[in-house]
């Protein structure tokens, strides 16, 4: 059996989501310390430029639930009888006043009656239970009090009731208790497990009129009466005791007996039992002036444990938490159909996130950023350093896989700023398998952008280039952790898709310096590292330099202080702090070895220190190197400006005979 609802789903012609946005946001996280998972779950709490997250969908439904305490009280119900009995009472008393024939022992007897009426509106209610009307207004409004209580009681129990029972005969009256005696028969003989398909089938062709939601089971009738009515439990809970006791007492007078409240009684009791999971024991604390009737009343209990639900869906913070878990036909009914819309495309960019391989798993089962979002990260970072460049420098990014080069013979598609040559033969090619099933045999054949691909050339020098980037806690206290693997990751990925004839290797030093995979440098998490070991960083880049003796050596490091470790002999480190006079000497020692493998040196120097300026310019020129002080958002730019700088120098003493221009002026090699 099929089954059909209205549709809810947006712009179903709209483009698959978009990961480039969330992507980057997540790369930028892990690259200050979060996990991918957690990454991945702050961007679904904020949201996209253009997307609500799931904090503001938790905002809005903070939002109304408040709404909603403050705006009701629980009073209506208990109001609207007060007003009919006052109705009642008053128009009692001008027909007595007017009917001239009464006897006046009898109209003296009656109005002492009304004078007398107990301050508590269900006692006075109760007390005019036998009370013979001289009044037909006063009558009709009294016997509309038990009309009220009756409906307000169904409506409690069964959502709409209030508004079907208007007007109610003695036969549909006779029928709710048909009903709800049939119904009690039947979760009593479910509860003993005797029932069959076939009982729910009879139930419901002989009552499904009262129920509109057309439940296919048991189960589900069961479900949603159980929800009802522990929202009916949770709003008597709410009540004061005074509140609670004039409720008990009138509700005895619904429909003129105490049948009704009974059945009513019973049936609760079955649901709760067939159902303890639910919430039968809260209550709130309502405080507005706008006065709630029983079923309305229910209703916004309702509304509330919907409400509680989401804000719990929304907030993911428990073991396993996934965007499907989300209620989207509540989220529309509590904030209408855009926030489930904002909530379902959430979710298709999680589980694209997920299924596109931007996230895997690790060995030991942690999530962490793929090889392919670490180039699709590193794109994006590197177009943001080209900008800068361009930027400042009056250039645009640079695309050439080797400029002034030979052909390699290897081709790539054609991106925006590249001037190397189309290979016409390709870019023909790409064009006809693009159209080849479209049948059209006989149109012109049309290229687009993505059919162009460009001849990638080869450099006649190679460079082993070595970024040495400071990890001690400073730079992470001040703000210079993700600038610092932004740049890494940036001119890793330059060297990776532009100049693969390279040597790239990480170095990061603190009290020790290790080699790093780019992996692993953008998920390092800061840490309190009490010493920074540019000798042992050195040191590590004059082996990755003596590896590749054909190559031009480029030495690149990014720090925020002077050297205050160093290696022992025997491998232990020694820390002294202001920076010990044998450091400098080892650090300086180290950094002459380089020079004479021929490494090009830069310095990129982080922070205001006078001292640390001194320093490093003065280590600069020992080994006719450069200083460069970057802003810390234009460290990618010059760290990449320097490499791609210092590899046309190598390539100019090729050709002239050792001089050699980069981006900063000339030099002597």
């Amino acid at each position: 059996m099929s089954r059909y609802r209205r549709y809810d789903g947006g712009d179903p012609l709209a483009p698959p989501v978009d990961l480039a946005e969330a992507l980057d946001a997540i790369g930028q996280d892990v690259m200050a310390g979060y996990s991918p998972e957690r990454a991945m779950r702050e961007f679904l709490r904020r949201g996209g430029q253009d997307q609500q997250g799931l904090d503001d969908l938790a905002r809005r439904i903070a939002e109304k639930r408040r709404d909603l305490l403050q705006r009701h009280n629980l009073d209506g119900t208990m109001q609207q009888v007060r007003e009919l009995l006052d109705k009642a009472v008053l128009a009692e008393r001008g027909q007595l006043a007017r009917d001239v024939v009464m006897d006046d022992a009898d109209r003296d007897f009656r109005e002492m009656q009304l004078a007398n009426l107990p301050d508590s509106t269900a006692a006075a209610v109760s007390e005019l239970s036998g009370y013979d009307w001289t009044s037909q207004e006063a009558c009709e409004a009294y016997e509309e009090i038990k009309d009220l209580l009756g409906r307000e009681l169904l409506d409690q129990r069964f959502a709409g009731m209030k508004q079907a029972m208007e007007g109610a005969t003695e036969e549909d009256r006779a029928a709710i208790n048909e009903m709800l005696g049939d119904l009690n028969d039947l979760m009593e003989k479910h509860a003993r497990g005797e029932d069959t398909d076939q009982d729910f089938r009879d139930f419901m062709d002989k009552h499904g009129d009262f129920f509109p939601e057309n439940p296919q089971n048991i189960d589900e009738l069961m479900d949603a009466l159980a929800q009802r009515s522990a929202a009916a439990q949770r709003m008597l809970n709410s009540m004061t005791p005074e509140q609670r006791a004039e409720l008990m007492e009138l509700s005895q007078q619904a429909f003129g007996s105490p049948e009704l409240m009974q059945q009513l009684a019973r049936m609760d009791a079955n649901l709760q039992s067939l159902r303890p999971d639910l919430d039968w024991g809260g209550s709130e604390d309502f405080g507005g002036e706008q006065g709630l009737g029983l079923g309305d009343g229910t209703g916004a209990f309702q509304d509330l444990a919907e409400l509680d639900a989401l804000a719990d869906q929304l907030a993911q913070s428990y073991g396993g938490a996934r965007m499907d878990d989300v209620d989207l036909d509540a989220l529309a009914r509590q904030l209408g159909d855009q926030a489930a819309i904002d909530a379902r495309t959430l979710s298709e960019l999680e589980k694209a996130l997920r299924d596109s391989g931007y996230l895997q798993r690790g060995s030991n089962g942690e999530m962490r950023l793929s090889p392919k979002a670490m180039r699709q990260l590193g794109k994006a970072l590197l177009r943001d350093v080209a900008t800068r460049m361009s930027g400042r420098q009056g250039a645009r990014e640079s695309r050439n896989a080797g400029a002034a080069g030979d052909l390699s013979g290897s081709t790539r598609g054609w991106e925006y700023g590249d001037t190397e040559p189309w290979d016409v033969t390709r870019t023909i090619t790409n064009a006809v398998l693009r159209t080849a099933g479209d049948g059209a045999a006989t149109t012109p054949l049309r290229l687009r952008v993505e059919d162009v691909e460009v001849q990638e050339t080869e450099e006649r020098t190679q460079a082993a280039v070595a970024l040495l980037v400071d990890t001690s806690f400073s730079m992470a206290m001040d703000g210079r952790w993700v600038p610092m693997k932004r740049t890494a990751l940036a001119l890793h990925q330059l060297i990776q898709s532009r100049f693969r004839g390279d040597h790239l290797q990480l170095i990061g030093f603190g009290r020790h310096a290790q080699v790093m995979e780019i992996e692993h440098l953008t998920g390092l998490d800061a840490r309190w590292d009490k010493g920074t070991n540019l000798h042992h960083g050195l040191l590590l880049a004059n082996r990755h330099f003596r590896k590749h003796p054909n190559a031009q050596p480029v030495l690149l490091i990014v720090t925020d202080g002077e050297p205050t470790s160093h290696l022992e002999p025997d491998g232990d480190v020694w820390f002294s702090y202001p920076p010990h006079p044998q450091t400098i000497a080892h650090t300086v020692r180290e950094l002459d070895n380089s020079r004479r493998l021929g490494a090009q040196t830069t310095f990129f120097r982080l922070g205001e220190d006078p001292g640390l300026a001194r320093f490093i310019e003065s280590m600069a020129r020992r080994v006719e190197g450069r200083m460069v002080s970057p802003e810390l958002d234009d460290l990618g730019a010059a760290v990449v400006g320097s490499y791609l700088g210092d590899r046309s120098a190598s390539t100019y003493r090729d050709h002239f005979g050792g001089w050699g221009m980069g981006d900063r002026g000339f030099w002597v090699g």
